[in-house]
C-alpha cells in the first residue's frame, strides 16, 4: 500500500531534538505483520532524557502513541496520527551486576536472554522465544516456555507524557494476565531484573529447546505478529480457534496459520484491514461454536483507511 502524505505542518511545531523526527514514515517496514499506514511524525530519540525535554514541550493536543519493534502490533491502514515514539539504541543498554540485571526497554528479548546466559543467570530463557523489546514484553506481562516477565521484573523506570521521570514498584505495575495496571502514556525506559545464578550448559540447553519447539509449533519463518489471542481462563486460544473451523482461514492475503492457529500470517499482500476482518471473524465463529468469546492479544493502533478509530466485532 502507497504511503499516505499528510499533515507535514506538524513537524514545523514540534520541538527540537537530539534525536530523529521523521514525517509520512511508512509503518509497514518497520512491524512484524508488514502491513499499515505511515506514521505522521515518527520520534526516535537519542537517550532518556531527549525523551523527557522532548515530551515536557510538545503541545498537549498532539497525540502519541508508543511504539514497541512491532512484533505484536498491529497498525491500521490509515496510519497513526500525531507523534509515535519508537525507542533505539539509546535504549538498548544491558548492566549486569551479581544477579541484578538493568536493562533499556528498547533492548531485544532475544539479546537480554543471551546476555543473562552468558552471565550464567537463569529464568530469563523463555524471552528468547518471545519477539520484541523488553519494554512491550512488560507492558504486557509477556509469557511463554513457563516463564512470565512478572517473575523477574523488580523496578521500572518510566516517563510521563509530561516528560517527568517515574518509578514504578512491582506492586504499582500490578501484573495480570498479558498486561500491567498502569497508563497507557507511561513510556516504559529502564527496568531492573533479576535471575538466579545456574548453571551455562543448563540455560543453553533450555534455550536450545525453546528455539527447536518454536521452529516445530509456530510459522516463524512468514511475517507475523506472534499470539493473536489471549488464553481464556483454563482454555487454549488455539484450541477453540481450531475446534470453530478457522485454521487456515483465509481473508484477502491474510491467513489463519496452519501450523500454529493463534497466528495470523501475511501471505505476501495483505492490508491491515485484511488482518483485523480476519480476527473478527475468527471471534465470531469461535463464539459462536463455544460461546467464548476471545480477546485480543495483538495491539492494534491507528486509524482505518477512512479514517475511523472505531472498535469493531464483538
Amino acid at each position: 500500500m502507497a504511503v499516505r502524505k499528510r499533515h507535514h505542518h506538524l513537524l514545523a511545531k514540534l520541538p527540537k531534538v537530539r534525536g530523529r523526527l521523521s514525517a509520512d514514515v511508512d509503518l509497514a517496514k518497520l512491524t512484524w505483520f508488514r502491513v499499515g499506514g505511515p506514521a505522521e511524525v515518527l520520534f526516535r530519540p537519542a537517550d532518556e532524557i531527549d525523551l523527557m525535554e522532548f515530551l515536557k514541550k510538545l503541545p498537549k493536543e498532539v497525540p502519541v502513541t508508543i511504539l514497541g519493534v512491532g512484533s505484536n502490533t498491529l497498525v491500521r491502514d490509515g496510519g497513526i496520527p500525531g507523534v509515535s515514539i519508537r525507542l533505539g539504541a539509546g535504549f538498548n543498554n544491558v548492566t549486569v551486576t551479581n544477579q541484578t540485571v538493568i536493562a533499556g526497554a528498547g533492548i531485544p528479548n532475544l539479546k537480554l536472554s543471551n546476555v543473562a546466559r552468558d552471565k550464567s543467570l537463569t529464568g530469563m530463557e523463555f524471552l528468547s522465544g518471545i519477539p520484541g523489546g523488553l519494554g512491550g514484553s512488560i507492558r504486557m506481562n509477556a509469557g511463554a516456555f513457563d516463564g512470565e516477565v512478572k517473575d523477574l521484573v523488580e523496578n521500572v523506570r518510566a516517563i510521563t507524557r509530561s516528560g517527568e521521570r517515574v518509578s514504578l514498584s512491582l506492586e504499582q505495575l500490578n501484573f495480570g494476565y498479558r498486561q500491567t495496571d498502569v497508563a497507557q502514556e507511561l513510556v516504559f525506559v529502564e527496568a531492573r531484573l533479576r535471575g538466579v545464578i545456574d548453571d551455562q550448559d543448563s540455560i543453553i540447553k533450555k534455550m536450545s529447546k525453546i528455539q527447536a519447539e518454536r521452529k516445530i509449533s509456530q510459522p516463524v519463518k512468514q511475517p507475523t505478529g506472534g499470539s493473536t489471542f489471549i488464553n481464556p481462563p483454563g482454555e487454549a486460544a488455539w484450541e477453540l480457534i481450531d475446534r470453530a473451523g478457522c485454521r487456515g482461514l483465509v481473508r484477502g492475503e491474510a491467513q489463519v496459520s496452519i501450523k500454529h492457529c493463534n497466528f495470523l500470517i501475511n501471505l505476501g499482500g495483505a492490508t491491515a484491514a485484511d488482518f483485523e476482518g480476519l480476527g473478527e471473524e475468527v471471534r465470531r465463529r469461535v463464539f459462536d461454536v463455544t460461546g467464548t468469546k476471545l480477546e485480543w492479544e495483538i495491539k492494534r493502533v491507528g486509524i482505518h483507511e477512512n479514517g475511523d478509530f472505531g472498535e469493531v466485532g464483538l
